[in-house]
């Protein structure tokens, strides 16, 4: 039989039962046939088969039926590789080198070995590139290209063992002995994806070279569903409606299902018509409906980690090429409606945040002045404390997923929700006892709980690295699950935040302010290194309420003060704005790390909390520290903008019967207004009355009771040795000394100081404060 009839009886094959519906290849991009119509095709053959396959002279070292191309020689592949891979790749083989054959562009489309009774023809093409190749499409280094090239850094890994102990190994995957969808070909056992003989993942283990599909067109010949047909159940496969990304990525199910990139409740805005046709979308697809390829695409932008879809610092729109930039995959949809890819309000806008304030995280390449070294190792997105630079101050970075898990991520005010509400962040709604516990917006995070070997207020890294322990919280809680801190999860805020903020990130080594761009410039208020939160933060049961004498003090972000009104004096809760002054709140409630670092806007509902779509957490702010009111200058933070009157009553600033502070007694009312206004040591601002006068300049946690400092006992945290009577009328070293001028000669419990409290031997009472502080 000639060539031409054997080519023509493989067409026939190919198109049999095509009136019916069937699948055929005739009507595919890999029609290469001169008829075709496609954009690529042969200039004067017509045959279909006969680019890949052919009865006689097949390649006989191809592992596929009668092959008729030559196998790439000399290319030297640069394959996938993460830390988070638990596979081990190998150069292409098997079947992913008969695709490779054409897609790596190193051998001309129409190179065939055997063709109308010829031996080694080259069968002329249009559409191609230059000498015959692959043309790239939308750019080699883009992730809409055909010619993959030889870099395969940024494609789906191929050429893998895929078995039960990879499986176990990565904690999100199927096991292939344990599914029926997932396997080798034998006998009649033909799975939906196939592994090669030898239990590899190759190119056609997701891909059918042949496959159309007349109901929705050729949809890049995957062998499953692109897009997800019905929202995620989340308790096994389903073939008919979820994505092929799901045949093999379980990604603990029933999280990834409720999460709000999941979910229809939550993940219903549509894609604009100019992203979508940027993606291969049809028109209106859903957030929901695009699932795993919101954020991932298995053929990407060259210089993306992960196969994060426009994850590079390239300006090109769409990416081409470029440094490693996770963020920029986020922003796709949390930037400005502008430029974002869906349509719709409600999605906070996180970009401005970070790239149009003065104050931010460091989360771009640039701002940490080195190459990006976020690098996670497993499902859960944990990095080795080395990565977050743990001493190794010049690993420090930030990246969304160091606080955020997208894969678990819920739309509600509490991490165990069992349904979603009209924002993520934590609610400061009236008739609520503020908490910190976290919201669905941490849901499935990576944090750690701080174990404290005693309650030393210990500023020494080394010291304080081995006083506190830390126990690391990963994983996802079902709806209506334990909030309790001792859940392997993570359930506080704080946790998230201490992950780096704390010795367990910086070990024995605190960074040094500036040390990275956007942040707070060296020496602001006296910072030079960051201080040690888990340290500052202990909340000592023996230190709660009003034990008698001197003790520690903190604001309650990780256990409650136990200062309620009857310790301090009755009425006290009138001395905080709301939510913070609920009648039974005072000394039970926790708050959060966010409650004072965060987004400086002014969209707020109830209570202070952000309004629906609006940024909330430290993001972002236009005051030094990332704060949400200004402590630019503590000297005198009493502005109306001033951090501390976010929570604390106005009244602290004057003398007008507002305030019932636990600083009163000697019939002088609630002495905050009192010494407001009567401490004037000349009309200038910088000269009256500040806070950190009296009050420690970092107000975190301190070693006195009511944050105060006391000039005749300076330790270590002001570089001095234990119990030091410093000299001179006030005290700077910072941190913690901003112009201090306090001294304590008695600790008196609420509402029973007396001007004799103040002062140092042979110099105490009015005396002292008139000669200290005018």
């Amino acid at each position: 039989m000639a060539m031409s009839n054997w080519s023509g009886v493989l067409l026939l094959l190919a198109c049999w039962g095509t009136p019916a519906g069937a699948s055929s290849i005739y009507f595919t991009k890999h029609n290469l046939s001169a008829g075709s119509g496609n954009e690529v095709r042969a200039s004067g053959e017509d045959q279909l088969c006969v680019f890949c396959h052919t009865p006689h002279g097949a390649a006989s070292s191809a592992q596929a039926p009668l092959w008729n191309r030559q196998l790439p020689q000399g290319a030297s592949y640069q394959a996938y590789s993460s830390s988070s891979l638990q596979a081990t790749t190998e150069a292409p083989g098997g079947a992913s080198k008969l695709c490779l054959s054409c897609h790596d562009g190193t051998l001309a489309i129409g190179a065939v070995n055997v063709a109308n009774g010829q031996v080694a023809p080259t069968l002329t093409m249009t559409g191609a590139a230059a000498g015959g190749m692959m043309p790239s499409g939308g750019g080699l280094t883009t992730g809409n290209t055909r010619n993959l090239g030889t870099d395969l850094s940024n494609d789906h890994p191929i050429s893998f063992t895929f078995d039960t102990e990879l499986a176990a190994r990565d904690g999100e995957l199927y096991d292939p002995e344990a599914v029926a969808h997932i396997g080798t070909r034998s006998g009649g056992d033909y799975p939906l994806l196939p592994l090669d003989h030898d239990s590899k993942v190759q190119c056609t283990s997701c891909h059918d070279p042949h496959q159309y599909d007349e109901a929705t067109g050729n949809t890049k010949f995957l062998r499953g569903q692109r897009l997800q047909q019905q929202p995620p159940g989340g308790a096994g496969f389903d073939a008919a409606n979820d994505m092929i990304c799901l045949g093999c990525h379980q990604k603990s199910g029933r999280a990834w299902s409720e999460s709000v990139h999941a979910s229809n409740l939550t993940a219903s805005y549509s894609y604009t018509d100019t992203a979508a046709d940027e993606r291969g979308f049809p028109l209106g697809t859903k957030v929901w409906q695009a699932g795993c390829l919101n954020c991932h695409d298995s053929h990407t932008v060259q210089g993306a980690k992960r196969l994060l879809r426009e994850g590079t610092d390239s300006l090109a729109t769409p990416k081409a090429g470029g440094n490693p930039a996770p963020e920029e995959t986020c922003y796709q949809c949390h930037s400005s409606l502008s430029n974002r890819a869906v349509q719709e309000l409600g999605i906070a806008d996180i970009r401005s945040d970070f790239v149009n304030k003065s104050r931010r995280m460091p989360i771009t390449r640039d701002h940490q002045q080195r190459d990006h070294p976020h690098d996670i190792e497993d499902a859960n997105l944990n990095e080795s404390r080395e990565k977050l630079g743990r001493n190794q101050p010049s690993n420090r970075h930030t990246t969304c997923t160091d606080c955020h898990n997208p894969h678990r991520v819920i739309r509600a005010p509490l991490l165990n929700a069992g349904a979603p509400a009209s924002q993520g962040t934590h609610t400061h709604a009236s008739g609520t006892l503020h908490s910190n516990l976290a919201s669905g917006a941490l849901r499935g995070s990576i944090g750690v709980e701080p174990i404290y070997a005693n309650d030393t207020f210990e500023p020494d890294p080394i010291a304080a690295d081995a006083l506190i322990a830390f126990q690391v919280k990963q994983g996802a809680p079902q709806a209506g699950a334990s909030t309790d801190v001792n859940q392997p999860y993570v359930t506080r805020e704080y946790q998230v935040c201490l992950r780096c903020h704390s010795n367990y990130g910086f070990g024995t080594l605190p960074p040094t302010a500036g040390d990275s761009g956007g942040g707070t410039p060296y020496g602001t208020n006296g910072l030079a290194q960051y201080t040690n939160q888990a340290m500052e933060f202990n909340p000592p049961l023996a230190d709660r309420g009003e034990p008698g004498g001197n003790h520690r003090s903190w604001h309650p972000v990780i256990g409650p003060t136990g200062r309620t009104d009857a310790v301090r004096r009755s009425g006290a809760r009138n001395s905080w704005s709301a939510p913070w002054n609920q009648s039974g709140a005072l000394g039970n409630q926790t708050m959060y790390c966010s409650d004072c670092h965060g987004s400086d806007h002014s969209a707020t509902g109830s209570g202070g909390a952000p309004a629906a779509g609006s940024p909330w957490g430290p993001h972002g702010s236009n005051n030094n520290f990332i704060l949400r009111g200004s402590w630019s200058n503590p000297e005198n933070p009493f502005g109306t903008g001033a951090i501390c009157f976010k929570c604390h009553s106005t009244g602290y600033r004057r003398k007008d019967g507002l305030s019932s502070s636990g600083f009163w007694g000697g019939g002088r009312g609630d002495l905050h207004g009192y010494h407001a206004d009567n401490v004037r040591r000349t009309d200038s601002p910088r000269d009256q009355m500040r806070c950190t006068m009296c009050h420690v300049a970092v107000p975190h946690g301190w070693k006195n009771k009511a944050f105060l400092v006391n000039l005749n006992d300076v330790g270590p945290e002001g570089g001095q040795a234990i119990g030091t009577n410093v000299s001179g009328r006030s005290y700077t070293n910072g941190p913690y000394y901003r112009k201090a001028y306090l001294r304590i000669r008695n600790w008196r419990p609420s509402g029973s100081w007396r001007e004799n409290d103040c002062g140092k031997s042979g110099s105490y009472g009015r005396d002292w404060m008139r000669n200290t502080c005018g």
